[in-house]
């Protein structure tokens, strides 16, 4: 006679609240992926939305994640802590090929779906905005294009240490970056020392600038507003106030500051970096290394950095 041992019943009560957790944590997975879409700058480019929505994807499977993982800590320290004079070991475990199985897969999906997506988003970006990088040295200017569908440009984009100096196609220079909205602009990015990097928040978009190469580089503005232009890259000690600002702006409103700024006669430009660099030296030069700041480009309009930016 042989007996065979009782089935487990499914413990219904600990199924009922995994389930409840589960789509708790989705629900909270969720409404951090939306509330993400509020920690940037306003949206300014057409490139903006799908760098945001690559972010919100990213955002909530990592809240699903730190939650999930969080939430099984805290239920086991609540619930299924050892006595007090408990100092044993657990019950081995091992051999459940099922969870191995289920820890090992889950990732891997995660892992594909957020590469897949990231790829698309970089590939629709490409497209957005193209850019070709030559050398200096090697090619000629004759060889240097700009983007044969670009509806303005190129604008020269000249990055120093530690100023920023534009150059439009009818010779107006400038401090301050203008842009027309919704026409697709094309920059030449150029560095006269060391690494830079373009970097416009409220586009969603940066660009290192290497020297000895000139990047040809295009994008879409889509809000009008005065938008932070910071240097992003680590180019010595006052990087961090190698600013300007990008003013994107009516077609007309455009045309007419160019026109305005071609009469005007040269002059210094923005140099943010020359008060703190005579106030070393007024100091007695202490700290670390560095090297004087560039002479200020001359420009037609230097700008105004005292007018409030939007992002």
């Amino acid at each position: 006679m042989t007996t065979t041992s009782p089935k487990k019943s499914p413990n219904i009560g600990a199924i009922v609240i995994i389930v409840v957790a589960v789509v708790l944590n989705l629900v909270i997975a969720k409404l951090m992926a939306t509330w993400s879409y509020s920690w940037f700058p306003p949206q300014a480019s057409t490139a903006a939305p799908y760098v945001d929505d690559l972010f919100a994807l990213e955002t909530g499977i990592g809240s699903f994640i730190f939650f999930g993982c969080t939430g099984v800590m805290g239920w086991v320290l609540l619930f299924n802590r050892a006595g007090k004079y408990d100092e044993s070991d657990g019950a081995p475990i091992e051999g459940n090929t099922k969870l191995e199985i289920t820890w090992t897969v889950i990732p891997l999906l995660l892992v594909f779906t957020i590469a897949f997506y990231s790829m698309k988003v970089n590939d629709t970006l490409n497209t957005l905005g193209p850019k070709q990088k030559y050398s200096l040295e090697t090619d000629t200017r004759e060889l240097i294009t700009a983007d044969p569908i670009a509806q303005v440009g190129p604008i020269q984009v000249i990055a120093r240490q530690w100023s920023w100096e534009f150059i439009y196609p009818n010779g107006v220079r400038s401090s301050e970056l203008h842009l027309p909205i919704d026409q697709r602009v094309n920059l030449q990015l150029q560095s006269e020392d060391v690494i830079h990097s373009f970097y416009v928040p409220a586009f969603r978009l940066k660009q290192d600038i290497v020297p000895g190469s000139l990047i040809s580089y295009s994008l879409t503005p889509t809000r009008q507003g005065r938008f932070r232009l910071r240097d992003a890259m680590f180019s010595g000690a006052y990087m961090s106030v190698n600013q300007s600002n990008v003013i994107v702006e009516s077609e007309e409103a455009y045309s007419d500051w160019l026109k305005r700024s071609a009469q005007k006669a040269l002059q210094p430009g923005l140099d943010p970096g020359r008060t703190l660099y005579d106030r070393r030296i007024a100091r007695g030069n202490k700290g670390w290394g560095t090297v004087p700041p560039a002479p200020p480009p001359l420009v037609n309009d230097p700008g105004d950095p005292s007018i409030p930016h939007d992002a």
